[in-house]
């Protein structure tokens, strides 16, 4: 038997709607290695490492490498070799990549423009103090629970 939304308690139907909101946002939002998300993020920071570039993407040096990559090829980025380290590779968006990454930050700031249209200013003021207040608590919770846990199994 399927569960029935309408025979849940507050508590399931807020998880619920947290983990159906959850996939929507996934499937609207570029990756956290999408070509995209590359664009913007070297458009809103200038030159970058590529270790940094990673590093703030939160994905593998290897997943970085493969996308940037296909960016040099089609022309919208440039790697060189710092000047200040030789050690590391800036990552710098060319003219074209800047046209794109304008774009592909319009196309972000529009879709975040529809997803909260059904509400008011004063709306959206108050969901975000609702939601800064619930991931403040859970980062609280959470973070103990497992700085417990890491503790319990090194003994």
């Amino acid at each position: 038997m399927p569960i029935r939304y309408d025979n849940l308690d507050i508590n399931n139907k807020l998880i619920w709607n947290l983990r159906d909101i959850g996939h929507t946002l996934r499937s609207l939002y570029e990756g956290k290695g999408s070509q995209k998300r590359i664009l913007i993020v070297l458009y809103e920071s200038g030159r970058i490492t590529q270790s940094d570039l990673t590093q703030h993407l939160g994905i593998q040096p290897g997943s970085a490498s493969e996308v940037l990559a296909k960016l040099e090829s089609a022309g919208l980025i440039t790697r060189t070799m710092s000047e200040t380290d030789r050690r590391t590779t800036d990552v710098l968006l060319t003219e074209t990549g800047r046209t794109a990454a304008e774009e592909a930050k319009r196309e972000r700031e529009e879709r975040h423009e529809q997803i909260f249209s059904c509400f008011s200013a004063e709306e959206k003021q108050e969901l975000l103090s609702m939601l800064e207040r619930l991931n403040a608590s859970w980062d609280e919770s959470w973070r103990e629970e497992e700085r417990d846990s890491r503790r319990s199994r090194r003994k």
